[in-house]
Formats: C-alpha cells, structure tokens, sequence
C-alpha cells in the first residue's frame, strides 16, 4: 500500500504536492469560512456542466431548447472565488539559488488556496478560462488542467473580464505593473460590485538592492540590459521608488475596499497563504 502511494505521489507535479503539503498545515490552524448569502434573487441562468448538482436544473427553461440549463442566483454568485497568478517573465526569477522562482511560489500559493476553498465549500475558477465557478474534484482538475496549460503573451496583470455581482477575486503576482493599469483594471472590477484581494510576490532582493560593485541587469521582458559600474549608489533611490510602488498599491486597494499584501519569497509558503486565507475570511464577515 505505501509503495503504491509512494508510485502515485512521483507521477504528480512537485508543485501540486508541495501546494497540498502547504493546504494541509494552514487548515489545521483555521476554521471554515462563514458564507454570507445574497438572498435568492436571481443572476443568470447557464448551461449545465459535469459537476452540476440536477436540483441546480431549472426543468422549465430547459425544455425550451436542447440545452441543459442551470439556474444561479444572487447568493451562489457570492460564494464564488475566481482566481489568477501571474505567468509574465518576470516571474521566473530568483536571486539566489536557495530561493524559489515567484512563479513557482505563486502557483503553489494559487494551488493551496484553491484546496483550501474547496474544502470549504466555495466555487472557484481561473479568471480567463471562460468557465464557470464550481467546486468539489471538478473544480481542482479544472484548476490544474488551467494552470498547466500554456499562455500566450502573458502580461504582469489580466485582462478584465466581467465577473458577476458579490463575487471575489484574488490576483496574485510581482504586481509590478504601472500604477495606473493596475488602479484601471481594479477600478473596473469595483464598478461590478467584485471585492477583491492583491497579494504581491517579490524576492527579498527587489525590496533591498543588495548587490555590490560593477553589476549587468537583463531585462526579461524586452528590455535593454543595463551596466551599472557602482550599482550600491542606487540603493537608496531604487528602494524609495519600490516603497512609493507598494505604498500606491496599498492605496489603490484601501480606496477600493480590497485586501493587499506582499508576501517575500525567502519566507514560508504557509504565512502567505495563511495571510491571504484569513483576508479571505474576514472578507466574508463583514
């Protein structure tokens, strides 16, 4: 019996079983979410998906056509997560080899989290997918198949897409994207009534600069290298502009009634996620 669990954990992807290994320790220290309802008003109807419990069928609307059709309201909306992480280039950095890429740390953190809100019940899904939230082993295959599959031209922030009322979004990434994209596309979200959670992923190195002497920086996103002759003379105004950035995220996200946060890749993947999951929570409450 072990060896044949032992076989079945090889074949997953490393990144899936440290996301469940990181899922299983925050859920020994948190409690369910309390889901507050919308009422019973109705959202929409949509047609009928593998997954889909039948008392979700709505018999009369489907006998007009020869589609299935589901029938959601206000309330389900409300319990619905979509979720994203950041695929650009500039994820794919570290600064030093003991420490993971952010695009690793991010899809673990994506992955756990999605865990974690199934086991409690909520319906998720991947912003960009074109498909609608569920739960159970449905939604986490859709997840992983999501998270496998390759993008095309990736960006440092998604394409809004329009999401139904009370649901929540969580975007996770470097968020290193101008501050005025990032205060639009937040804006946009905010105006259908999406609540929402930012949590930024950075090396300890973008924070501190740490790098001494004669330094040649790449650009990983089309951007010209750069040779700097006494990189430490730039310290001191490289780090005021990285505390602006944040401190204009952390704005954009309390003008808007979101969560942020910014998590560093040399600290524990379980204080990320336990973070973002209470932000979660407390979101529901209030």
């Amino acid at each position: 019996m072990q060896q044949r669990a032992e076989q079945l954990a090889s074949t997953l992807p490393p990144l899936l079983v440290a996301a469940q290994r990181v899922a299983a320790t925050v859920a020994q220290g948190v409690h369910g979410r309390r889901r507050v309802g919308q009422g019973e008003t109705f959202w929409q109807y949509r047609r009928y998906l593998p997954g889909d419990s039948v008392r979700t069928v709505d018999w009369r609307r489907s006998a007009k056509s020869d589609q299935v059709f589901v029938r959601e309201t206000e309330w389900e909306a409300a319990q619905t997560v979509w979720l994203w992480r950041d695929t650009s280039a500039s994820m794919r950095w570290r600064s030093r080899r003991d420490l993971p890429e952010k695009a690793d740390r991010a899809e673990i953190l994506l992955r756990a989290l999605g865990l974690l809100l199934v086991g409690a019940g909520e319906r998720i899904s991947l912003l960009g997918e074109g498909l609608p939230p569920t739960t159970g082993r449905t939604a986490l295959l859709r997840l992983s198949h999501g998270i496998e599959r390759p993008t095309a031209a990736p960006a440092g922030i998604p394409i809004f897409e329009p999401l139904p009322r009370h649901a929540e979004l969580v975007l996770i990434g470097d968020l290193l994207a101008p501050l005025d994209e990032v205060r639009a596309l937040v804006g946009s979200f905010v105006a259908r009534g999406v609540r929402g959670h930012l949590l930024q992923v950075l090396d300890p190195a973008e924070e501190t600069l740490p790098f001494a002497g004669r330094v040649r920086f790449d650009g990983m996103e089309g951007e010209a290298s750069a040779l700097l002759p006494r990189v430490e003379s730039l310290r001191t105004e490289y780090t005021d502009r990285m505390d602006e950035h944040r401190a204009g995220l952390a704005h954009i996200a309390r003008t808007a009634g979101w969560f942020f946060s910014t998590h560093h890749t040399d600290r524990s993947a379980e204080s990320g996620l336990l973070t973002l999951y209470g932000a979660l929570a407390r979101d529901r409450m209030t």
